[in-house]
């Protein structure tokens, strides 16, 4: 299979790494040049949770036409480049081509589907599975638990079960399921419970739930995601959400979520999708979110002066 992964960050090489060792044509495409230099001229090293391995054979490119049609799209870049990465893929696919969106926070399907059929689109969920970048050319999972995928308009096809097949074949634990808006805002609630107060605490999962003080204010994001998705009318399967997050932290306490890692390296983060979007729900609601929209501001004023 011909597989075009778009954004080779953390999770994105990840997933090239090991698609290519299972000996797909694979193709990596990403703005960051030493990275896809390093790439090509000596391979990619993929270490942690799967093994360590140096993976050679992957096409990486900054520039996406190289790429062509492909059997299947990967969408994995920050959530503020999926409307751009969702066009140019629109101009390269063929007419059996599949998009599978792998991204924190919420929305990601709605941007591409300004741009493609929803027919065309897979919804995925990555989780229990923290990644970061040692280098150009050299990524670590610390754990890498379930990807989670669905049918952008639900329901279990052929298709679906198909592609959920090339995730397992390549080593990943991968299962399909009939109702992906339910995990989605399953991991949500994880992601705006740890991502903004991590940020802002400078702190691990682990840290983090340590402190009284923000762990406190973690689980008052994580309730008013709750009670978005309740009168969003969200299935959710769980039913006490502190439980959930918590059991969350617990498996990763020496994580450190994205965003904390792109503060680090004075980079703007994904917060618009993430806390930040929080807000937002609230505000077409009528739902306060008090916690997310304090976060979220300190987050933005903070990012407003990197670079």
């Amino acid at each position: 299979m011909k597989i075009a992964i778009f954004g080779v960050g953390a999770m994105g090489s990840v997933y090239a790494g090991l698609m290519a060792e299972a000996g797909h044509e694979v193709w990596a495409v990403d703005i960051w040049q030493d990275h896809v230099d390093a790439i090509n001229q000596a391979g990619l090293r993929v270490e942690g949770a799967s093994g360590d391995r140096l993976v050679q054979g992957i096409n990486a490119t900054t520039d996406a036409e190289d790429v062509g049609d492909c059997d299947l799209y990967v969408l994995a870049t920050k959530a503020s480049g999926v409307g751009a990465a969702a066009k140019t893929i629109a101009s390269l696919m063929g007419s059996e081509s599949v998009v599978i969106t792998i991204q924190n926070g919420l929305g990601a399907g709605e941007r591409i589907a300004q741009f493609m059929e929803t027919e065309r689109v897979l919804l995925g969920v990555a989780d229990g599975f923290g990644a970061s970048m040692k280098g150009p050319g050299h990524v670590h999972h610390n754990a890498m638990n379930l990807i989670r995928v669905g049918e952008m308009n639900g329901g279990i096809t052929e298709r679906l079960e198909r592609i959920t097949g090339v995730w397992k074949q390549a080593g990943f634990n991968a299962k399909a399921f009939e109702d992906i808006d339910q995990l989605i805002w399953g991991k949500y609630i994880c992601n705006v419970a740890f991502s903004g107060p991590c940020t802002v605490f400078d702190y691990t999962l682990g840290e983090l739930m340590a402190d009284p003080a923000t762990w406190s204010i973690a689980q008052g994001c994580a309730l008013e995601v709750y009670a978005l998705g309740q009168a969003r009318n969200i299935v959710f399967t769980f039913d006490d959400p502190i439980e959930y997050v918590t059991a969350f932290g617990l498996k990763m306490p020496g994580a450190r979520p994205s965003m904390l890692l792109d503060h680090h390296a004075e980079r703007p983060s994904e917060i618009d999708a993430i806390n930040g979007m929080a807000v937002e729900l609230g505000q077409q609601l009528g739902i306060p979110t008090p916690y997310n929209e304090v976060l979220s501001a300190v987050i933005r004023q903070r990012e407003a002066g990197f670079g």
